[in-house]
This record gives C-alpha cells, structure tokens and sequence, in this order.
C-alpha cells in the first residue's frame, strides 16, 4: 500500500534531521526524489546517499522556487508529491518579538508552503493529480508562552492545508498536513537552549523536561514523523484529504 515506485518526490529543507529522514522513507519506498535545501552541500550529501537530485533553494524566493521546480520537471518527468518541510523556528516574548524576526518566519514557515504549492501544482496537473504534505506541529494546536510567532505560523500551515485540499480536490490533489511533537533532532537542540534563557534552566534541562513528559516516555525519532509521510503520499491514504495527522506521542488529542 505504501508503495511509491515511479513517483517523484520533492521535499524541501530535506538536507538534514526530520527532512532527510523523509527524503530516506520515500527513496525507500520507491520514489524519485529531489533534495531542496538552502544548504546545497548538505542537500547534495543526502541525495547521494539515496540516488537522489539535490538542489539548492531558498523557499522565501518565489524565483528560486520556480526554477527549482523545472529542474526537477525537467530532469525527473513532472513531480507526483511535494512535502513542505522547511521551517524555522525562534522564541520571543512580546517585548522582544521584532519586525524582521516576525518576517522571516512568516516567510519560511507560511510564504514557503504556499509558494512550493504554488509552483508545484501545475506540474502535478499535468500527472493527473498529486500529493502535497505540508508540515504543522503541535505548536499549531495551542498557543505557548514565548513562542507566539512560531505557534502562529504552523496554525497557519493547518488552515492553508484545509483550504488548498478544498481547492485542489477536483484536480485529483490531495494535501494533507503533519503536526510533530517534540523530535530530537539538532534543531531541537537550538530550541533547548532558548528555553533554557527564558526558563532560567541548565541547558538539556527543558529537552529531558518535554521528552519525560510524552504520554509514549520518549522525544519522536525523525523516522517517526518521515514513516506517516510515506503513508500519506501513497494510495494507502487516497481517501483522505484536508487532514492534520498529529504524530506527537500522545501529546495532542483530537
């Protein structure tokens, strides 16, 4: 059911951690797939190691995107699956939330999912359908102190999925979304140490804090999130649409 052979898969922020551990997934079950990272030697490293095609992009550059997207049109025949990985993450309290930090992550984390999208879908037309799986968390199922740009941003990323899946169903389009608990990559290690300026903790102190605390004991492995991408890129999951899958150890219930 899970089986992806001949489809091609373009996953952006896939060099590294939650990424390329569904760049693996999906090159495991048989796709095609095309490595985008603002980090071309990272990107490169991990499309090596999958026969994959790596590609250097900026999702916050709506030409980069395009151009990316007919390099793999042209090189790997259209593209069947966009997965909108690429996001950013950063903590504020109000009195320090400024402009520029509100942008950026804007830009990445929303501009980027709809962009990809944007440029994606027309190749996906021509294939006859498609599907796209955009990344929420569960900081977009509630609101955290601190983290009011971040939370916003994946609450978003929930409501562009319900509203692409409406929009893109009579094309043949699935879009669902994925909302990760807490996944001990190396970005959680950046996100550690801002909790532990702002809680006054020992660095590592909020990373044990938040994996203790799981209903399942542990932090997510990022073969934990890429697995359920597999899942919903493949005709196992042809029925469901507008949908965010929470894969969070029991963090989240609804």
């Amino acid at each position: 059911m899970s089986d992806l052979s001949g489809k091609v898969a373009l996953v952006t922020g896939g060099a590294r951690g939650i990424g390329r551990a569904i760049c693996e997934a999906l090159a495991g079950a048989g796709a095609r797939v095309a490595v985008c990272d603002l980090d071309l030697d990272a990107a490169h490293a991990t499309a090596v190691s999958i026969n994959g095609m790596a590609l250097a992009m900026d999702v916050t550059d709506f030409d980069a995107i395009a151009r990316g997207v007919g390099e793999v049109e042209d090189a790997l025949g259209g593209i069947d699956i966009l997965v909108n990985n690429a996001g950013i993450f950063n903590m504020a309290s109000l009195d320090r939330i400024t402009p520029d930090d509100y942008r950026r992550q804007y830009d990445v984390n929303v501009g980027g999912t709809i962009f990809a999208a944007q440029a994606v879908v027309p190749v996906m037309k021509k294939r006859g359908g498609g599907v796209i799986i955009n990344f929420a968390s569960q900081a977009g199922r509630r609101g955290e102190a601190n983290v009011l740009i971040y939370c916003s941003t994946k609450a978003a990323v929930i409501s562009i999925t319900q509203s692409l899946a409406l929009e893109l169903a009579g094309d043949n389009i699935r879009v669902n979304a994925i909302a990760p608990g807490v996944v001990d990559t190396p970005m959680w290690d950046l996100v550690d140490a801002q909790f532990a300026e702002y809680e006054n903790k020992p660095k590592g102190q909020k990373k044990r804090e938040v994996g203790d605390a799981v209903p399942l004991g542990r932090m997510g492995d990022p073969r934990d999130i890429a697995d359920p991408v597999v899942f919903l890129a493949s005709d196992g999951a042809r029925y469901i649409t507008a949908q965010t899958l929470n894969v969070d150890g029991g963090n989240w219930m609804s």
